[in-house]
């Protein structure tokens, strides 16, 4: 198979404006060229007859001297160079090109680092080993270059090829995070070392409180967002399951453990992994149509993606990879798959919980509400979610079945292994930083203040906790005022002088400071 690319000077692409004139190289010219079946890089490589470099609304501008000769091996060496690894185009192109072309490319320049990386890469996505001789010298490579992604310190040395695999996964799911300017910010703010300077000083008593309203509010948060408003006990046993969360190893057993947890009623459900086709969306109201927002894997490929989840996720909590990267692969890659036909957004945030417990995040006991965080940022979060699924929509092929409901007809296990997790991990940051500032820290100076109204309130009127409690929700809801009915019922033994003092000391204490 004959590449040539196009070098043609454009100034629109797949329907969108270049920055300037200028010509697409590397993976997106790869896969225009041989029609791959995957969506385009989020950031798109091209040459400009300009002598200026720089990025831009999803475009990477190189200058004429970066032009890559126009045959794939310098495609390819083009798109490792400056694009980092995409898996999932290396897949697909290796799926198309025939074996004795690949060792072809691999003898261009057998002893060089991209020769050795296609190499590697080829014969460790495609499972297959090429009749090539062992390499018997040269330096090791990393793999992926730690500057334009973010890698596994577990390195996998590989003497036959010379290189040091640094991929963060493995073969059955092993998404990937670009190194951007905003992760970089996030990673040396330090985040969990905020967590303990935003509660250093604080009474024990006032934190174990802190973290069971959070757990309350977490869990009930997690049920908003899917749409629904569960009883009190119903949220409460979610909260308890969120609070032990990476005390138990994930497992397919432990993931159906807590499908349990969260479905109140499953008599019109098929419980633990599905055995049917699953989409995100609505239907047409008139003929039931399935509309997706987003289509599941395949039911017979969610076993072996679930299971390559759970390892690399055990994988990485044991490494130094980031902790909030490490949660924001496994928890998204989770809810990509969508195993479950129920459930699935609840535990997709419950893994968030999960991995953080499990990498020390946080001292035990200290709980991230960051559905709450999810849920005052829900659109940008079905942002996040769209970034990834939207694009895959016009490659997933489909058809309805009865009960209006998706049978996937092509092969795509490949997209819910091998994708690009920036905007995840960059949006999970997000929400772990808010929770960190601002909603923890809320939370406990709120406690503050009630324990100075209710030490007030027992002081001078000998209250009881239930009526304090009801005192306090009362002028909350009044903007610190009770009102005539309160008055005259649940409060009718106080004067008039009274409740004026109550109302004084409560804006004094929850509103002016």
């Amino acid at each position: 198979m004959n590449f040539k690319c196009s070098t043609s000077i454009l100034s629109t692409f797949q329907g969108r404006s270049l920055p300037e004139k200028a010509s697409i190289v590397g993976y997106a010219a790869l896969i225009n060229s041989y029609d791959l079946q995957v969506p385009y890089p989020i950031i798109i490589s091209i040459i400009s007859p300009k002598n200026r470099r720089y990025q831009v609304d999803g475009w990477a501008v190189f200058t004429p001297r970066y032009q890559p000769e126009n045959n794939l091996y310098e495609q390819l060496v083009f798109a490792l160079k400056y694009e980092g690894i995409n898996l999932l185009v290396f897949k697909k192109l290796f799926e198309k090109l025939p074996q004795n072309e690949i060792i072809d490319l691999v003898q261009i320049e057998p002893l060089g680092q991209y020769s050795r990386k296609i190499w590697f890469l080829y014969e460790w996505l495609m499972q297959t080993k090429l009749p090539l001789a062992d390499l018997k010298s040269g330096n090791f490579v990393l793999l992926v270059d730690e500057k334009i992604q973010y890698a596994d310190n577990f390195v996998k040395s590989s003497s036959r090829h010379r290189i040091k695999n640094n991929l963060p996964g493995t073969i059955d799911f092993c998404p990937l995070i670009f190194k951007t300017q905003k992760l970089e910010n996030y990673i040396q703010q330090n985040l969990a070392e905020k967590i303990q300077t935003n509660i250093k000083g604080i009474r024990k008593d006032v934190l174990q409180r802190a973290s069971a309203f959070l757990l309350l509010k977490d869990s009930k948060a997690s049920f908003t967002i899917e749409g629904e408003s569960p009883k009190s006990k119903r949220a409460n046993r979610w909260g308890q399951a969120i609070g032990q969360a990476g005390v138990k190893e994930l497992s397919i057993e432990e993931l159906n453990r807590l499908q349990e947890l969260v479905i109140e009623n499953p008599r019109f459900l098929e419980m633990g992994l599905r055995k049917k086709g699953g989409f995100v969306g609505e239907h047409d109201r008139e003929t039931g149509e399935p509309i997706p927002d987003h289509i599941s894997a395949k039911w017979q490929d969610v076993e072996k993606l679930i299971n390559g989840l759970i390892t690399t996720s055990k994988s990485l909590t044991e490494s130094n990879y980031d902790p909030i990267l490490s949660a924001a692969v496994i928890a998204f890659g989770f809810v990509f798959i969508h195993p479950f036909e129920d459930g699935n957004g609840r535990i997709h945030r419950y893994l968030i919980h999960h991995v953080l417990a499990k990498k020390n995040f946080a001292e035990q006991g200290i709980i991230f509400p960051v559905s709450a965080s999810i849920l005052n940022r829900i659109v940008d979060y079905r942002k996040t979610l769209e970034n990834y699924s939207l694009p895959l929509l016009d490659f997933i092929e489909w058809k309805e079945i009865k009960n209006h409901n998706v049978e996937v007809l092509n092969e795509t296990i490949d997209f819910y292994r091998y994708f690009d997790a920036t905007k995840q991990a960059e949006f999970l940051y997000e929400c772990v930083e808010e929770t960190i500032e601002k909603i923890i820290p809320e939370e406990i100076y709120y406690l503050q203040k009630y324990d100075e109204f209710k030490s007030y309130l027992e002081n001078d009127f000998d209250m009881p906790d239930s009526l304090i409690s009801l005192l306090v929700r009362f002028l909350e809801q009044n903007e610190g005022k009770l009102s005539r009915r309160a008055k005259e019922k649940e409060f009718s033994a106080l004067t008039e002088n009274e409740v004026q003092e109550i109302e004084l000391n409560f804006k004094h204490i929850f509103i002016e400071e």
